[in-house]
């Protein structure tokens, strides 16, 4: 069973699977250990947990499998690369004599299956110094505790360009990024029923088979070698031609714009405040940034010079008592309200630095996107509370809102496979099951709805995920994609895909 949700979500999820099949499966009483990763396993790890996280599991150093490195030979090393043919051969030169060994002896651990070339070429060459080798079924990031990718920006290119040579990499590309899907389903302990989009390309419905097909097959080979039957929760794979607009539509909630307007690398905001420069990270271990990063840039900015002066009046009658309990309380609260006032700093300098990219231009912009125009038939929203400037709803939230209360059209939306009754209407159940009245209910009770969408998501999109969560709060939205887009990031995606495949700037670990 996959452990249960705690406060990050899905990288709660990640971090617990990897502790119990990597970590306690190799650790040993004060046995320490040097950690090697490729360029996939650093962003997954980086995604789920920290340097302290791994000091408490044993690991003293990590270090870049790719990079030149001193031997540590006293030590034993465990490797958590991908399984690709460039980990390999790194891993091989760090083992290539007995007399030239780098470390005491290797325990690796791959992300997702390892073809049987490089594992045979590992087996024939360092079988004796290897202690352990196993898949652990993990090949995306969980970027938020309800989104994840599959850091395969390249994908855009491979399935949308025109040039027919790329036939074969495409090919290619959709055959990793189903074994990838499967991968989330797998960490989330479900097997769920399979549809897909069935236009404007056959993209969706290629990815759909693939990813059944090899969700099949994953769940026939478990550990037990039971085949585990669908489970109560529904993946839905679209192609990003479903709805262009919300990619390029400049969004004023506090995340998307900020990641759109701002130069913000690697969730990592370069700020001044007091001449100084300083950097911070925008994550969900910040309670603040979770809170405010989906509200409008109004609100925003509003809301934190208001919690300022609340932290600072509760300082400040702190500070009125004299007494010695209460200078001693005040001590201990010090540090508590440097960090909250620290975070606001931050927040009120992102918000500011928002307003004076948007202000000169990007303003008019909005009042262009966002003028009335002829509308395809969607649901009626008129009632929802919103602002003059942001009255877009992105394609996604009424796709999401239909599935769960099972409205989609099922010729649009058709399955590749025998979805549970509880999601498909039917009435074909058994005795034992409950009757058709409850079907809601139980789908609601502890389901997920997993979205994959081809060609990347916005930050828009990924919002649209908690909002349809919160509203439905039993059936829980878990969405990805390929890569996260904005309006700059997709048009230099497109300005890619008429060029041949040598000369795109994507790098790829082959």
């Amino acid at each position: 069973m996959a452990p249960p949700v705690t406060e990050r979500g899905l990288k709660s999820v990640v971090w617990q699977k990897i502790k119990a099949t990597v970590f306690d499966d190799c650790k040993k009483e004060g046995e320490w250990k040097i950690m090697l990763l490729d360029e996939f396993t650093t962003k997954l790890l980086a995604s789920c947990c920290k340097m302290t996280d791994l000091l408490a599991e044993g690991i003293t150093v990590v270090e870049n499998i790719y990079k030149n490195r001193e031997p540590v030979r006293q030590m034993k090393a465990l490797y958590f690369i991908s399984p690709t043919s460039k980990s390999v051969d790194c891993f091989l030169r760090d083992f290539a004599s007995k007399s030239e060994n780098k470390y005491k002896a290797a325990y690796i651990y791959f992300t997702d299956f390892c073809p049987d070339s490089l594992f045979n070429k590992i087996k024939a060459s360092c079988s004796k110094s290897i202690r352990r080798c196993k898949e652990i079924n993990i090949s995306f990031i969980p970027l938020e505790s309800q989104v994840y990718t599959l850091d395969v920006p390249d994908a855009f290119y491979y399935c949308y360009s025109p040039d027919p040579s790329n036939a074969n990499g495409k090919d290619a590309i959709m055959e990793e990024m189903a074994e990838q899907i499967v991968t989330v389903c797998a960490t989330l302990d479900e097997n769920p029923g399979v549809r897909y989009k069935s236009k404007p390309l056959d993209n969706a419905s290629k990815l759909a088979q693939l990813v059944e097909k090899k969700l099949e097959n994953y769940y026939k080979i478990d550990e037990k070698s039971l085949i585990k039957g669908k489970t109560h929760s529904q993946l839905i794979i679209i192609d990003r031609g479903f709805d262009p607009v919300s990619t390029v539509l400049h969004e004023l909630t506090f995340q998307a714009m900020a990641y759109d307007l701002l130069p913000i690398e690697n969730d990592t905001y370069k700020y001044k405040t007091d001449g100084k420069e300083k950097e911070a990270i925008l994550e969900e271990d910040d309670d603040l940034w979770v809170r405010i990063r989906h509200r409008h840039i109004a609100v925003v900015l509003e809301e934190i010079p208001k919690l300022m002066k609340e932290i600072s009046s509760t300082k400040k009658a702190t500070e009125g008592k004299t007494s010695l309990s209460a200078l001693a309380q005040l001590m201990k609260k010090m540090p508590h309200f440097r960090k909250q006032i620290t975070k606001q700093v931050v927040h009120l300098n992102l918000a500011e630095d928002c307003m004076s990219k948007f202000k000169p231009n990007i303003e008019k912009l909005c009042k262009s996107e966002q003028s009335q125009q002829s509308k395809p038939l969607r649901k009626d929203r008129s009632t929802e509370e919103t602002f003059q400037l942001s009255r877009w709803t992105p394609f996604v939230k009424d796709i999401l809102e239909d599935a769960i209360d099972n409205r989609l059209d099922s010729k649009e939306w058709p399955y590749c496979s025998q979805c549970p009754a509880v999601w498909n209407g039917s009435g074909a159940v058994s005795a034992r099951q409950k009757p058709r009245t409850n079907y809601l209910e139980d789908r609601k009770n502890g389901s997920k709805l997993i979205v994959f969408v081809i060609g990347g998501i916005t930050y828009s999109e990924m919002r649209c995920a908690y909002e349809v969560s919160q509203a439905h709060k039993s059936c829980e939205v878990i969405i990805g994609s390929t890569h996260i887009l904005t309006p700059r990031k997709l048009l230099d995606d497109i300005k890619m895909l008429n060029k041949p495949k040598d000369k795109v700037s994507f790098i790829k670990d082959e």
